[in-house]
């Protein structure tokens, strides 16, 4: 009778037999009766990206942040829970990346701005010419005042009877800036601007009608601006990159980094959308 281990240990596990990620979106989207194009509907995510994930081809997402959007989206509209999914793409794709440390960025954005050293020389300079451009103002007033005093003090004279109301009007105090760029936007359309600042991030804005107006990547230190009579539809992939202002004001949302954020605008302040 042998005591060595059985040979059902030797079996490969159920999740190492089991479906592909792929597989299982497909077999529970074939299940909850949903076509690719209803599918792609409901989520926002292109038709070609869901053919390509049914089939485990996660390049067309754009990277692993994308990736994990795009399988917790697809998950969730065919019934299914995104986590168990989730966590088996990180372990087939070497782990979710480990958070970059916030000290050396800080460290380093104190070390970029040098601060100049001061030009002592221009200012050297500067002091001589305003030095022998007094002086030579002030031989200027002396040699008039010499040569015409009368006339000076003939004319002076009259000018102390005149009335001193003032003739000038005040100038209207200048509106604050950002008053006025707002009152600059049309009242009868709703702009969003968006502005990727902190990483790139994945892009889909439609007008009311459906209508795409952007699909695509939003590179870092890029903007775009949107614009409809009605209503703006967005989806942001990893919406923490984004700063976003709506009809002229700075959305305070605070949204996660990697985080897929769906938004719809409206005319009027923010909250309206």
């Amino acid at each position: 009778m042998s005591i060595g281990n059985s040979p059902e240990d030797d079996r490969p596990s159920v999740e190492d037999d089991g479906p592909s990620i792929g597989r299982v979106l497909q077999q529970a989207r074939v299940g909850a009766g949903l076509t690719v194009d209803e599918v792609s509907t409901s989520t926002r995510v292109r038709i070609p990206i869901v053919h390509a994930i049914e089939e485990d081809d996660f390049s067309c997402s754009g990277g692993d942040v994308y990736a994990r959007g795009h399988i917790r989206m697809l998950a969730r509209a065919v019934g299914l829970d995104p986590d168990p999914l989730i966590e088996r793409y990180d372990a087939e794709h070497g782990g979710r990346p480990a958070p970059t440390p916030a000290a050396p960025l800080f460290e380093a954005e104190r070390i970029r701005p040098e601060r100049r050293r001061p030009n002592w020389t221009a200012a050297m300079v500067a002091a001589i010419v305003a030095v022998v451009g007094f002086a030579g103002f002030t031989l200027f007033s002396d040699g008039e005042s010499e040569g015409g005093g009368n006339t000076v003090a003939e004319g002076a004279a009259p000018e102390t009877k005149k009335p001193t109301t003032p003739t000038t009007k005040p100038a209207d105090p200048k509106p604050d800036p950002s008053d006025s760029a707002i009152a600059a936007l049309p009242k009868d359309k709703v702009t969003v601007k968006l502005s990727a600042t902190g990483d790139k991030s994945w892009i889909s804005a439609k007008s009311h009608n459906g209508k795409l107006l952007f699909d695509g990547l939003l590179l870092k230190g890029e903007t775009k601006t949107f614009q409809d009579d009605e209503r703006v539809d967005l989806i942001l992939g990893n919406a923490g990159a984004i700063e976003l202002f709506v009809n002229g004001k700075k959305v305070k949302d605070e949204f996660e980094m990697g985080g897929v954020e769906r938004l719809s605008y409206t005319k009027g302040d923010p909250e309206v959308g």
